[in-house]
């Protein structure tokens, strides 16, 4: 076999059959993109990317949002269970220190939002840390209330004489427009319920 000439995307090749010579012209195939086409390409793929990432953004924020306010109730319900366990008061710290008083247990809370503080005895000792995904973008709108359990394992707010209904925590975000707060709200000192609700984020 013996190429004869060459022209663009074409060869000639000299076949011989015995004393037959005959010449075939053979198209080349040539592969990749054209330009036009990798245009196109990388078009439809930044479309695709633009509408992609808001909504990723958006799903991250949300699942960091979910996972801090589930820290939070399995902070109330670890404070519960310890004061039926001990027989003791046990107390859900506030981000706000006077909201958590300046008795041992209060003292012992400082500014840890969500901690769980215990007394042993005369003295207070930490059963739980506080929430630690509490960081920007999250933020708390509002304070966290501090809520103290008794041996019974009812919640009362602090001073209060009855257990405690009302909001616990609000934790948001502003880099979400809608569905942005996460609300946690306790009834008769011992149910939990988290809800959803959109607004502004201090």
């Amino acid at each position: 076999m013996q190429v004869l000439s060459r022209q663009r995307g074409v060869s000639l090749i000299e076949l011989r059959w015995g004393s037959d010579v005959s010449r075939v012209a053979m198209r080349r195939h040539v592969r990749g993109f054209t330009l036009v086409e990798l245009m196109i390409t990388m078009a439809v793929a930044l479309v695709l990317i633009m509408i992609a990432v808001p909504s990723f953004r958006t799903m991250t924020l949300s699942n960091k949002l979910t996972t801090t306010v589930n820290d939070m109730v399995g902070a109330i319900n670890l404070a519960r269970v310890e004061s039926v366990k001990r027989n003791a008061n046990v107390q859900f710290c506030s981000n706000l220190a006077a909201s958590n008083t300046t008795d041992p247990l209060g003292a012992a809370c400082g500014t840890q939002t969500g901690a769980v503080i215990a007394m042993a005895g005369t003295v207070a000792q930490p059963v739980g840390t506080g929430t630690v995904d509490l960081v920007d973008p999250l933020q708390l709108s509002g304070n966290v209330k501090a809520i103290r359990f008794g041996g019974q394992g009812l919640g009362y707010a602090i001073g209060a004489t009855g257990p405690y209904t009302g909001l616990v925590a609000d934790i948001c975000t502003s880099g979400m427009s809608s569905n942005n707060h996460r609300q946690i709200n306790m009834t008769a000192g011992s149910i939990i319920v988290t809800t959803t609700t959109s607004g502004t984020c201090p």
